[in-house]
């Protein structure tokens, strides 16, 4: 006898139930975040951090912690940057440190406007085009003795202190010596990128500081760095003087001498850093506002100009339209980043020009339904560089936005006798062929990939912030914008949603890119959209870990409080009190 067979027929409540189940799970697995948040868009790692009195959001949170208790002590703003930056100087070596330069926008409280300080060095004096260039160099390599600038990062921490600090300089370094010489555990990020600089231990002075048992430290690691303790306890001391003029500045050049190096202590004591004036557009309300060149910053201001004749509110993020009218913008931008961002001190900028109305509606003109081919991206390792970025607000609502590299990862490899520290290799950056605004000069400053940034709103502070990483900065910066004037995002929002970073080929052909470049898309925009640009003749792809890092402090006048962010791209945290 065979068995009875029952037909389930649902009713319609039963098959709306069954449908919406389904639905809820396609949506999860279409989210491109594990968690499921119950506020916000779907990619957001978190709510913003609100605090009343100060906040902090750096790259590494026990430097956070750092630049919190110096304000909880009676420091300012600017006090907690340059400690918080100190102590990244040990814990993440493998982005910033005191050989390398610095870049920051202070809003000043008390004058209620910014104030903008380059502080990156020079080339050697020593060193000349024609030395480079019988070694039959295309460009300069990215470790040794040639790609070595002057260090900037101690007369910039000087030049912020004199001006706006109120504690003691031994106080505010006094955190970081204390790390130094008792250690702190190395964190995941960190370990990693510390991990793939192993080929720096083939220099002697590189292992014994960095490299203690022929390793690099793992996480959790207790990692101790007695030298750098023992160098900021001198500059402490002595201040800036004994790094440029004094002992360290001595000991650098004998060290150079010894070594084949160019670097001399003429070179260092007649450093200098420039105060100057930040530049702004505004975009749909906001004003954002870069440094001018030697850095890369007015490329944010020149996407953005570009884009204001776009309504990209109406195409939504992540729409086809959103990414391709962005990518366009930025290799018009980047044509002349490439042609004319270089020290002001040899060359005639064309700011005005570049940040006028008139011209971003010239070459808006230019842009089309398809991708354009042309890319002029400049010398091949414009597109990387290793940074820490951080920002900082106090109780008087003074605000920092600071950003400080070696460039390459740890820079040059080159840790002069034992003071604890890797000397930049930003000479890198330099176009070694003749006549070009950023060819390589004696006594010159190279083209600079670290910007800090800063947007007012009504002329009052709206928020201070910084994106991390070679060529993805001015990209970065544009998106943190468009994200939140364009897509309504909150501060933190902006900086969880998925990112967007077009660059070009590694083989340059003369002044133009011959394939236009390549569009790497984060993780979390839809297929279609993908398959749209495609069709549209942008080459998508991935990339790894080039997507960059970012930190942001947002003042909300109406309530009087801070609102503080830290992307999951890096190990940082955003914290007040």
């Amino acid at each position: 006898m065979k068995p009875h067979l029952l037909k389930w027929v649902p009713s319609a409540h039963q098959l709306g139930s069954v449908l919406l189940g389904m639905l809820f799970f396609l949506e999860l697995v279409g989210s491109s975040n594990g968690q499921n948040r119950i506020t916000g868009w779907d990619f957001a790692t978190r709510s913003e951090v609100i605090a009343q009195e100060a906040m902090a959001a750096t790259s590494q949170p026990l430097a956070t912690q750092v630049a919190l208790e110096i304000m909880r002590k009676g420091g300012n703003a600017i006090d907690a940057a340059i400690g918080a930056n100190a102590v990244l100087g040990l814990m993440e070596p493998t982005g910033n440190g005191i050989g390398g330069d610095l870049f920051a926008i202070v809003w000043d409280s008390k004058t209620k406007k910014l104030h903008g300080l380059n502080a990156s060095g020079r080339s050697p004096k020593s060193l000349t085009l024609e030395m480079i260039q019988e070694k039959n160099l295309k460009s300069l390599p990215s470790t040794g003795m040639l790609p070595i600038s002057v260090p900037g990062c101690v007369d910039g921490w000087f030049e912020l202190h004199a001006k706006f600090g109120k504690l003691p300089m031994g106080e505010v370094l006094a955190p970081a010596i204390g790390y130094c010489q008792k250690g702190f555990p190395v964190s995941e990020l960190i370990a990693y990128y510390w991990d793939r600089s192993r080929s720096l231990g083939r220099f002697k002075e590189f292992k014994q500081t960095f490299l203690p048992d022929g390793k690099a430290p793992r996480k959790g690691q207790i990692f101790r760095n007695p030298r750098l303790g023992k160098t900021l306890q001198r500059i402490a001391k002595g201040g800036r003087d004994v790094f440029y003029r004094g002992e360290i500045a001595k000991e650098i050049d004998a060290f150079m001498k010894a070594n084949e190096g160019y670097l001399s202590y003429e070179d260092l004591a007649t450093h200098t850093s420039t105060w100057v004036e930040p530049v702004s557009i505004n975009y749909r309300g906001y004003d954002l506002w870069e440094l001018p060149p030697n850095g890369q910053g007015i490329a944010a201001l020149q996407i953005l100009q570009i884009l204001k004749g776009f309504d990209l509110k109406s195409f939504g993020f992540g729409s086809q339209e959103h990414i391709h009218y962005f990518t366009e913008a930025k290799k018009l931008a980047f044509e002349d980043r490439a042609r004319y961002y270089a020290d002001p001190d040899f060359s005639e900028i064309p700011l005005s020009r570049l940040l006028s109305d008139e011209y971003a509606d010239q070459r808006r003109k230019l842009i089309k339904s398809r991708a354009a081919r042309r890319y002029d991206g400049g010398l091949p390792q414009l597109e990387h560089g290793d940074t820490i970025y951080l920002t900082t607000a106090d109780a008087d609502r003074n605000m920092v936005s600071l950003i400080q590299s070696n460039y390459r990862g740890f820079g040059s490899g080159i840790c002069p006798a034992d003071l604890g520290f890797c000397l930049q290799d930003r000479g890198q950056l330099f176009d070694l062929q003749p006549g070009n605004m950023n060819s390589y000069a004696p006594g010159k400053r190279p083209f600079h990939t670290i910007i800090p940034a800063f947007i007012t709103k009504d002329r009052k502070p709206f928020m201070s912030f910084g994106v991390m990483g070679g060529a993805t900065q001015p990209q970065g910066h544009a998106q943190i914008l468009m994200n939140i004037v364009d897509f309504g995002m909150n501060i933190q929002e902006a900086g969880d949603a998925p990112r967007i970073l077009h660059s070009g080929s590694s083989q340059p052909t003369g002044e133009r890119m011959i394939d236009g470049g390549k569009l790497n898309l984060e993780t979390g925009f839809q297929y279609e959209v993908i398959r749209g640009l495609m069709k549209r003749g942008h080459q998508v792809g991935y990339t790894n870990g080039a997507y960059g890092g970012y930190q942001g402090i947002c003042f909300d006048p109406k309530n009087n409080v801070y609102l503080g962010a830290s992307e999951s791209r890096k190990d940082g945290q955003a914290a007040g009190y």
